[in-house]
């Protein structure tokens, strides 16, 4: 299963974003949970598409 590269990229903007406003201190319920989750596929599909 071949997914694009693109959705790498995305996942890992997510959670930049979502990084950067966590130290601002801004926060919404659950960002922890999304940031985790982004940050854990990002890295899973990065290194299946090597």
């Amino acid at each position: 299963m071949k997914l694009p590269k693109n959705l790498t990229t995305i996942l890992l903007a997510v959670f930049l974003i979502l990084a950067g406003l966590s130290a601002l201190g801004v926060s919404f319920p659950l960002m922890n949970i999304i940031m985790g989750i982004a940050a854990l596929a990002a890295g899973i599909l990065y290194l299946l598409n090597r």
